[in-house]
């Protein structure tokens, strides 16, 4: 019994030592950001502002069109998430409960996608865009995630599979549609699945830099990841709106974590547990 406290004691030791050091750099972030420039740079550090410079945040929404940036990118971030939401459960339906020719080399196929990062298939998509007339448009930023996501197909798939095909069956012998199994039986039990896909579409479509930076090129199409870099001056950068704008930044994406999270964790737990 002694001994199983201690371990405890040591498990939760190590959880809190852990979390506390992942946690610092966004309590520097949010220490800096209401600071004003001469304690910024004061070494050693104060760790509590004095005074504290609620004033940062007020002159990082005027110091460039924050408010016209986070618009820019909620209208992205919409389509991004719906997109994957429509798609990828779709998909992973297809993968998990048909039975097609092929089935398995195809999703072999999609997966090894996942192995070609973006920078080497940049230059091929910018070519075809400029072609479809879609640069400086949303279109290259939402469309393709209507036709599904390798990650996020993989994760339905496999939860799919945790749901037994004797639901199914049951559902064909009463007549029942494919799409009406999927709709009405599979696409239900599959929620925290979904959940974590409209969690991991959020976090990618609202904190991309890349690709806002090379299919959007005028500026009042730019996007809030883009928007921050305009706190870059001549003299360097203006670290306390810097980080007044990156903390506002950052609050959407730590609210719907904490709104979400049960879901999203059982999510990631029951998906990938059956081969």
């Amino acid at each position: 019994m002694v001994i199983s406290k201690k371990r405890k004691f040591l498990q939760y030791f190590l959880l809190c030592l852990v979390g506390a050091f992942f946690l610092f750099p966004f309590l520097w972030l949010l220490d800096t950001s209401l600071k004003n420039d001469a304690q910024i740079f004061k070494f050693p550090p104060d760790w509590i502002p004095n005074p504290v410079m609620f004033s940062n945040y007020k002159d990082a929404l005027h110091a460039i069109p924050f408010l016209h940036y986070t618009g820019n990118t909620v209208k992205i971030v919409f389509f991004a998430v719906l997109g994957n939401l429509i798609s990828a459960p779709m998909i992973g339906y297809a993968f998990a409960k048909l039975h097609w020719r092929g089935r398995n080399k195809v999703f072999i196929l999609v997966l090894a996608t996942m192995m070609l990062p973006f920078q080497v298939t940049m230059i091929p998509l910018y070519s075809m865009y400029v072609k479809l007339g879609w640069i400086n448009t949303i279109a290259p930023l939402v469309v393709p995630d209507f036709f599904g996501k390798a990650f996020f197909i993989f994760l339905m798939r496999q939860f799919f599979l945790t749901i037994p095909e004797e639901m199914s069956q049951a559902a064909r012998i009463d007549g029942a549609s494919e799409f009406r199994i999927y709709w009405n039986i599979c696409l239900p039990l599959a929620k925290p699945a979904v959940v974590s896909v409209g969690l991991f579409a959020f976090i990618w479509s609202w904190t991309d830099f890349l690709g806002p930076l090379i299919f959007l090129t005028q500026s009042d199409k730019w996007t809030i990841s883009i928007g921050l870099s305009q706190f870059t001056t001549s003299h360097g950068l203006d670290w306390k709106l810097l980080m007044a704008g990156a903390t506002m930044f950052m609050l959407p994406m730590i609210i719907l974590f904490f709104i979400m999270q049960k879901t999203f964790i059982q999510g990631i737990n029951t998906s990938g547990l059956k081969e």
